[in-house]
């Protein structure tokens, strides 16, 4: 019941911040939703990258998985790969998962690929998005969809940096409480 209710204010919180912009929003909905729903996302892993302690950086459940500041890199060579299959850009190909391993250089790679993502949201249009490139080499997919499979992406790998906060006993940015506002002055 409470994932579900998680669940119903993400999309509610989502919905609603959406509805502001609306001019945008009717001109090129797909693409304009795509673009906001990337920058709760990057908040959301910036957030991540930030919360864990250095000392955990190099933390894994088991050998057979990527510490959390692996995680972190991947995620960010990751968006490089799609963000430029997107715009048809040459992928800088940073390899930030294999060389980078302080938390502050690996913050510093996310917050670089999340502002390389962002002009690719940022300029993409509906009729733009629905142009195909070819993505993993043979499959042609609308520019707007490898957009969509970044997200994805970047969702599932949220899921294991959560999973490897809850194990610290830290808690995920989308389980924070929010703030509660100050009382209205009488």
């Amino acid at each position: 019941m409470r994932k579900l209710t998680l669940l119903f204010c993400l999309v509610a919180a989502t919905a609603l911040a959406f509805a502001q912009d609306q001019t945008q929003a009717q001109t090129n909905p797909y693409s304009s939703f795509n673009k906001f729903a990337y920058q709760r996302m990057q908040d959301t892993l910036l957030r991540s990258a930030e919360k864990m302690p250095e000392e955990n950086y190099n933390f894994k459940p088991t050998d057979a998985v990527r510490s959390y500041g692996q995680i972190v890199g991947h995620i960010s060579d990751s968006q490089y790969f799609f963000c430029s299959t997107a715009t048809g850009e040459k992928n800088p190909g940073l390899n930030i998962e294999k060389t980078k391993t302080s938390k502050a250089d690996l913050i510093a790679a996310l917050k670089e690929s999340n502002a390389y993502c962002a002009k690719a949201y940022d300029s993409m249009t509906d009729a733009a998005g629905a142009q195909t490139v070819k993505l993993f080499g043979n499959l042609d997919i609308p520019k707007l969809d490898v957009l969509v499979v970044n997200l994805m992406h970047d969702n599932e790998h949220y899921g294991n940096l959560v999973t490897y906060m809850r194990l610290k006993n830290i808690v995920p940015p989308t389980s924070e409480q929010p703030s509660t506002p100050p009382s209205p002055k009488k």
